[in-house]
Parts: structure tokens; sequence; C-alpha cells
């Protein structure tokens, strides 16, 4: 079974403030005599489900066309995180401890893309290294950011560049069960962008508790 944990994108969804919002131009509508319908999307990279680049917070760091695509496909654990809006997820506050490289974090402090609010909870520092010290390679959440809506220093994000682990951001994960997956959020092969759209699922792997 495949789960789809990717919000819609929408006229009215959602991007972090000052980013572009999606928009739709039609140059080609079949409906009014033209061959085809033909459209032109201009929007933000960093847009509901999303791979961040390492460039997008680290300096002369690699592109989204140079990052590993196995990091993006592969088991996964689903954990739920209990915690409070606009504070740190922190060891403690994880349900249960990763046994795979890639670990999907609920945090359930994020309404959606379409109902925005900027109390959602980021990742603490201290988190990202022990998953790093663990073997995690990949960490997805359900907030636009894995730090904070105002840490202008991007404490979390600078330890996934430390620790060279990839970010994706903006998982639609509510009403997932917890448990085991095959994750699949393949970025777009975009030379020299600091980030990617992904289509991102699940699927249920034989032995897992999820799903």
């Amino acid at each position: 079974m495949i789960i789809d944990i990717t919000p819609r994108i929408t006229r009215t969804t959602h991007v972090w403030p000052g980013d572009n919002p999606p928009t739709r131009e039609i140059l080609g509508e079949i409906s009014r005599g033209d061959t085809v319908t033909l459209s032109t999307l201009r929007s933000t990279v960093h847009l509901g489900a999303h791979a961040d680049a390492p460039s997008h917070y680290g300096q002369d760091a690699r592109t989204m066309e140079q990052q590993p695509l196995e990091l993006y496909m592969g088991p996964c654990d689903l954990i739920d995180a209990r915690v409070d809006p606009g504070s740190r997820v922190g060891i403690d506050d994880l349900d249960s401890m990763p046994t795979t490289d890639r670990v999907l974090i609920r945090t359930g402090t994020f309404k959606d893309f379409e109902q925005w609010n900027d109390d959602f909870a980021g990742l603490s520092p201290d988190l990202v290294d022990h998953l790093h010290e663990k073997g995690v390679r990949l960490i997805g959440v359900d907030t636009p950011s894995v730090d904070l809506m105002e840490d202008k220093q991007l404490l979390a994000h600078k330890r996934f560049l430390a620790n060279d682990m990839a970010i994706v951001e903006g998982l639609r994960l509510k009403d997932v069960p917890a448990g085991r997956y095959e994750f699949v959020g393949l970025p777009l092969n975009l030379e020299g962008f600091d980030g990617s759209p992904v289509r991102a699922v699940l699927r249920s792997l034989p032995d897992s508790d999820g799903g």
C-alpha cells in the first residue's frame, strides 16, 4: 500500500513568509481552441514537501543535483515526538529510537500549508547530533523547517551541515501510524538549486508495525 505524505499544492498553499508562492500561468488551453493545455509553474523550490540541499544553509556546500539520490529512498522509522508548539524536540521527547538510517519525526505542531502557524516545533542541535551517532543520514519532519520560525542562526541546520545529513521538510504525517516503512521522496535533478519539491510516499514493509 502506498501512503501519500505530500501536501497538495494549490493556489492557497502558504510558503515561508517572503518566499514565492505557487502560481500557474496558462499558455495554452484545449477548451479555448488550443492544440494542448500548457502551463508554467512559478514557485519557490521550498514548496510543501521538499528537500533542502546543503547549499541552502551552507556556503559552497552541495547543490540539489549533487546530493546522493539513495538518501531519499529506503527503509525509515516514523517516530512520534511529544513536544509543545514553539519548542525544540530533544532526545527524550522521542517515543522510540530509530532502527534505520532514515527517520521521520511527527511533532503535530503544524496544521498544514493552508493554515500556516508560526509556532511549529524545531529540532534541537543535540538531537541531530545524537541521531547522527545512531547512523541516521536523513531526517524528515512534519513542519516547514527543522528550526524554529524565528531562529535566524539556524542551529539545527548547522548540525545537519556538520554531520552531512539530509533534510526533508513539510511532510504530511498526521494520520499515519508510527512504525517502520519504505520512504520514497526523490528531489528533482535541479542543477545549482538549493532545494527541490518532492513527492513523498511511504510503503508498508512486510515486517513493519506501521500501516
